[in-house]
């Protein structure tokens, strides 16, 4: 069933580089509002669009700084919401507070849930999301949640640019990843290897075992995000001790300040490869950033021709046509 209403696509202030770039591939303008602060640091939100039966994607990854860019979707989507809009889609190429899902130590939140709720009671009828730190989060939502993922995006750079092939091993540098790694794993048709780690602190992280061959091997670490790159780093030099001939590493979301990229180029990784899910802070030699917009775009278009997006799962030349 086709829509008979236009694409409507606004943008909030965290990466307006990437909103503008899914409207360029969705052959659309951006929608225009007004976004401003307060002297008090309070938001003022106001579309000059009508908005009436309109099938609305606001873009707004909640990045750093996590609090502001969240409180900037949950007022666009009311203001929309209370101007009449048909269909309200968060689109959220990186969903923040994820790492906060489950009660692992007494007397914690459940964050994670707490910003589902969030965005659900502030008038959004439908999530779009990319790679979420973990796969429970969908079920925090009473909404439908759209989850593509990063993966033929980097898996296509991998072995086009990377030459990664049967020969090479994809990595997992703690247990949360095996799931991710293993999937790449298959999908490139190479070996596969888990790294076991200690976190000392919220930024120093220890990797003690290997449990895989790599010795004489390129190996590609795989992770949905990095912050300190304390993980990726730990894991490469691990990897380097256990003879491993080139270290790569993917991850979907990079959210590296100053120091994580001073860590990241004094470590043996030869390229962290990445995606513009969030803008980047630093950039540096070794930071390979891959555009997401052609995914989201083409996921935008399905959503509202009530097609499929199943096949943007894959990472075969299908997908490559479409994206």
């Amino acid at each position: 069933m086709r829509s008979s209403t236009e694409i409507r696509l606004y943008s909030g202030t965290a990466n307006p580089e990437l909103s503008e770039a899914i409207a360029k591939h969705l052959h659309v303008e951006l929608g225009h509002a007004t976004i401003q602060r307060f002297p008090d640091g309070e938001i003022f939100v106001q579309y000059t669009d009508n908005l009436r039966n309109a099938d609305m994607y606001i873009v707004q990854p909640t990045c750093c700084p996590a609090n502001e860019n969240l409180m900037e979707l949950l007022i666009m989507i009311d203001a929309a919401k209370r101007a009449s809009a048909a269909r309200i889609t968060a689109v959220l190429p990186y969903y923040g507070y994820a790492r906060q899902d489950r009660k692992d130590r007494p007397r914690v939140p459940i964050t994670a849930k707490l910003v589902a709720n969030l965005l659900t009671k502030a008038g959004a009828n439908r999530v779009l999301a990319m790679d979420l730190h973990c796969q429970q989060i969908q079920g925090f939502f009473d909404i439908p949640v759209d989850h593509v993922y990063a993966s033929p995006i980097l898996i296509k750079y991998l072995r086009t640019q990377a030459h990664v092939g049967p020969d090479s091993v994809v990595v997992s540098p703690d247990s949360g990843s095996v799931k991710m790694a293993h999937s790449f794993a298959d999908k490139l048709n190479c070996g596969f290897a888990v790294v076991a780690k200690r976190r000392v602190d919220a930024t120093t992280v220890e990797s003690s075992h290997l449990v895989g061959d790599v010795k004489g091997r390129n190996c590609i670490i795989t992770d949905d995000m990095t912050s300190t790159a304390g993980t990726l780093c730990g894991a490469a030099e691990l990897l380097k001790r256990e003879g491993a001939k080139k270290v790569y590493a993917v991850v979907s979301h990079s959210l590296l300040n100053e120091k994580g990229m001073e860590k990241l180029n004094n470590s043996p990784i030869e390229e962290l490869i990445t995606t513009n899910t969030v803008p980047q802070a630093v950039s540096g030699p070794k930071l390979k950033v891959l555009c997401t917009a052609p995914m989201f775009a083409e996921a935008i278009r399905r959503i509202h021709q009530s097609e499929s997006i199943s096949c943007l799962f894959r990472d075969d030349s299908m997908t490559d046509n479409l994206l």
